[in-house]
């Protein structure tokens, strides 16, 4: 795995002039905005790619890798079977292997009583025609092989695929570079120039560009920036651990998750591993500005998020994280080029006690290499994909809440179509920007 996780040490690979004007300007080189981008270009709308750091150095390409229909909430699923028709496509666009592969999803159930909780979700797939199935403990022993474990049963999903995000990311963005995307790494957004309540240019680091129409699609930074515009979405963002071993037999191809422990079929031969549990929230003035909204996820899911009341210097929602600045002073975006929270130990410890426990023939499990990232999530747990009537010409895709890799392809499609005034194709309402403050009641989608 050479150059991963990405730093500001590697080499900028995007280092176009800034122009003078762009239809577009998008901030933010994770997975959402690398395809926006890529389907305006495919229309011949000129596009700007701002990217603070590196493309797809956060969390698009730290993620799992899973491209999943499979549990999806409701309202995403029909831009989840989208993303994946556009998956296979794309790949097959970029000429690059991206470790795309249909090799299916399978959740793990201990019990009858966590099978009989599945049952939600299979009525949704059935009104979908997915291929999603149960199976009964027989069978779930069947697929996944040398389990120390029996299950009830399982959930899983035969079409469901994966691939490698830190492939797959900066693939799209090459091919979106030779679809006449202007990419820029290493400049960051500093501020909107906004006059009359309506875009009229982005203030950068390199300078100022003209544009009417801006997409914000920073991940966890996307709080910070429209904060300063007075535009206030309640996002947080969590540390979630992940690992990867050397090469071992194949016990399953796809992708699976029980309490302990979720694992994928690497394309190198490896695991990519991740615990089972909670993951880490720093609190900071953000947590506590919006804690009333994550109450039902809170209750939901007592034991899913661990607390810690200081996040590393310069992080979204640090106490000491600038909050204010003027376009011609450095922003917090140059002080924090690539957001790189360091592993948590105990979630490693977790892995490494858990993944051999399940599969004890595997014998010795050795990790090649440990990372994390920080999820931006929301408090209903699926995504603001919207225009922002405060400001005209200015939307907003964020808060993908872990699951922005599988459905990116998906959401840059949707957004692309939003910002030409097109038909979009599906029902946004579930993702609509005002929802949290127009008095409707917080539905969570679902966790996993």
């Amino acid at each position: 795995m050479p150059n991963f996780p990405f730093s500001v040490a590697d080499p900028v690979q995007f280092q176009s002039p800034l122009p003078k004007s762009s239809d577009v300007v998008i901030i933010g080189g994770g997975v959402i905005g690398v395809t926006t981008a890529l389907f305006l270009a495919k229309r011949n709308i000129s596009v700007t790619l701002l990217e603070k750091g590196r493309i797809a150095a956060e969390q698009s390409s730290r993620n799992w890798g899973w491209i999943r229909k499979q549990g999806r909430d409701a309202d995403e699923l029909p831009i989840v079977i989208e993303a994946c028709r556009l998956w296979r496509e794309l790949a097959e666009e970029t000429g690059e292997d991206i470790g795309l592969n249909e090799t299916g999803v399978t959740y793990l159930a201990s019990s009858d009583k966590e099978l009989a909780g599945f049952e939600a979700f299979m009525r949704i797939a059935a009104a979908h025609d997915l291929d999603t199935r149960l199976i009964d403990s027989i069978e779930t022993s069947g697929i996944i092989r040398g389990m120390s474990k029996r299950y009830a049963g399982a959930m899983t999903t035969p079409s469901d695929m994966r691939a490698e995000p830190w492939l797959a990311v900066p693939a799209l963005a090459r091919l979106a570079a030779r679809l006449g995307v202007t990419m820029i790494e290493n400049c960051a957004a500093r501020a909107l120039d906004v006059s009359a309540g309506t875009i009229s240019g982005v203030w950068t680091e390199a300078g100022r560009i003209e544009t009417s129409t801006v997409l914000v699609a920073s991940g966890a930074w996307s709080s910070l920036f429209l904060r300063k515009h007075n535009v206030v979405i309640p996002q947080l963002s969590v540390r979630a651990t992940v690992a990867a071993t050397e090469p071992l037999p194949e016990v399953y191809k796809g992708a699976a998750i029980e309490h302990g422990i979720a694992f994928r079929r690497r394309q190198d031969g490896g695991y990519t591993l991740a615990a089972g549990g909670s993951n880490l929230l720093y609190v900071g003035p953000d947590a506590f500005r919006h804690a009333t909204k994550y109450l039902p996820a809170l209750m939901a899911h007592p034991a899913g998020t661990r607390y810690h009341p200081l996040a590393p210097t310069g992080y979204p929602d640090g106490w000491a994280t600038l909050r204010d600045w003027s376009p011609d002073s450095e922003s917090p975006f140059e002080r924090m080029r690539v957001l790189n929270p360091a592993p948590v130990r105990s979630s490693l410890d977790a892995i490494e006690r858990n993944f051999p426990a399940l599969f004890p023939n595997l014998g010795k499990v050795r990790l090649k290499a440990t990372w994390a990232g920080m999820i931006d999530a929301m408090p209903d747990v699926v995504p603001i994909i919207d225009r922002v009537p405060a400001i005209a010409g200015l939307l907003v895709a964020t808060g993908m809440s872990g699951h922005g890799f599988g459905i990116g392809p998906g959401v840059g499609r949707v957004v692309s179509d939003m910002i030409q005034g097109n038909s979009i194709g599906h029902d946004l309402r579930r993702f609509r920007f005002d929802r949290f403050s127009d008095g409707s009641p917080i539905r969570l989608g679902p966790a996993i």
